[in-house]
């Protein structure tokens, strides 16, 4: 294959390419090659549609429905879990004669692929506190990129602080790994316009410092790329709908009486193991796992909570299982029932009725204790110096797909690189096309 650069711009969208002023490096890249859209898998949210790029099959056939997973047989929620191994389908290079060597730098579930190359968060919980860390491969690469870059600002990745410094060190790991370890594809990842997009909102003139910035790094790592005569690609697995109504479905299932709490030192604790039937929630999208009679003392029929579903407001579609089938989503892990918002509203994972009884974990930066993706972490309580519980400070989500939802950008310097002409491409065609031409 040819050397290849995919730099993947998380939020991007085709309005952001409006203004060559802003996004000098962006637009000549669209003028001068392939621009087109990226339709993405549904959901489109962060871990399914890379997973769906990387495996160029959907989430039914990799089994990444959300960027949380709930096991069942432990009754637990995690989200970002990180393993490769949790992608139930091959990357498409392992098919490839001869393999290429393949780099991949901030992509979930990366820990463990089947690469040369790879680094990805991965701090650790210490006596002292957060022990700040990325695990690489080959042994030794993080710690000769601290060396020559610092520590990753980890803080500035996600949460309050989150920002332009994050997507600054990855681009420059990324140059480093492009002339070290010389990969025939390096996948990439800047993740900063994200964060103001889900503050602030799509508007690209909401966005016009944060975008002059990713395009920047862009023209940097772009300008590297060629200089070796490889190809670029930018691309972006989803971009965002401005939102103003968050719809906390957990609350709507606890008033039906299906959703069951816990109480521990005067906070309430969601109880997935005694309660009906709950919601993991994940921007726009939610999988509901209604639990079996036998496992809970409240017997409900699953056609029963879907249209309990249905009538809480802001929520537009609710999938049975023949329904997933069709949007590419049908998997073992996927809910018994998933819903999709309407087009200005996302889901919260709040339970609580009054926020005195919300746990502590709510008001801080925790990833890993909530049972659905929690937004509000992008905003700080100047007074309490902790996470607002107001959802309602959201102005940016995404997981909708469909004709009328925004999608992602595609920009490929090389034109011939075998996409359809005039036509969007869907993430899972993205790789194929790149690894089988010369």
């Amino acid at each position: 294959m040819k050397r290849t650069l995919v730099i993947n711009c998380a939020a991007l969208s085709p309005a952001h390419l409006a203004d060559p002023a802003v996004t000098p490096h962006l637009c000549r890249l669209a003028a001068g090659g392939l621009a087109t859209r990226l339709t993405p898998s549904f959901p489109a949210v962060t871990c399914s549609v890379q997973a769906s790029i990387v495996t160029g099959r959907p989430p039914s056939g990799h089994g990444i429905v959300a960027n949380g997973l709930f096991l069942r047989d432990l009754a637990e929620v995690r989200f970002w879990e990180q393993p490769a191994s949790l992608v139930q389908a091959p990357p498409q290079w392992a098919r490839q004669t001869p393999r290429p060597r393949v780099a991949m730098l901030f992509w979930q579930n990366s820990l463990g692929a089947d690469v040369d190359c790879m680094l990805t968060p991965k701090p650790l919980h210490g006596e002292s506190g957060l022990v700040i860390d990325c695990y690489g491969r080959p042994a030794g690469l993080y710690r000769e990129l601290r060396d020559r870059l610092g520590e990753f600002p980890l803080h500035h990745y996600w949460g309050p602080m989150a920002g332009i410094a994050s997507s600054r060190w990855i681009a420059d790991a990324t140059q480093h790994v492009w002339q070290s370890q010389r990969p025939d594809l390096c996948l990439t990842y800047l993740p900063h316009l994200d964060f103001n997009t889900q503050r602030l909102g799509p508007a690209p003139a909401a966005l016009a410092d944060d975008l002059r910035q990713l395009d920047a790094l862009v023209g940097r790592l772009a300008d590297m790329a060629r200089d070796d005569g490889a190809r670029v690609v930018v691309l972006s697995e989803y971009s965002l709908s401005s939102v103003s109504r968050p719809v906390a479905l957990n609350r709507a299932l606890r008033e039906a009486g299906l959703v069951e709490v816990r109480e521990v030192a005067g906070r309430e604790h969601l109880d997935i193991g005694a309660s009906a039937a709950f919601a993991m929630v994940d921007h726009q999208v939610a999988h509901v796992y209604v639990r079996p009679a036998t496992w809970s003392r409240v017997a409900v029929a699953t056609a029963a909570v879907r249209e309990r579903l249905l009538a809480v407001e802001g929520v537009a579609e609710v999938l049975d299982a023949a329904a997933q089938a069709g949007r590419g989503i049908a998997h073992p892990r996927s809910g018994d029932l998933v819903c999709v918002a309407e087009p200005d509203a996302w889901f919260s994972y709040y339970w609580w009725l009054d926020d005195d009884a919300a746990p502590d974990f709510a008001r801080t930066v925790d990833i890993h204790a909530k049972p659905g993706y929690d937004p509000a972490e992008l905003f700080v309580d100047r007074a309490t110096r902790s996470i607002p519980l107001d959802a309602s400070l959201v102005r940016g989500s995404h997981g909708r797909t469909g004709p009328d939802d925004p999608t992602g950008v595609l920009l490929v310097d090389d034109p011939p690189c075998g996409y359809p002409d005039g036509e969007s491409v869907r993430a899972e065609d993205v790789l194929a096309p790149l690894l089988a031409e010369p």
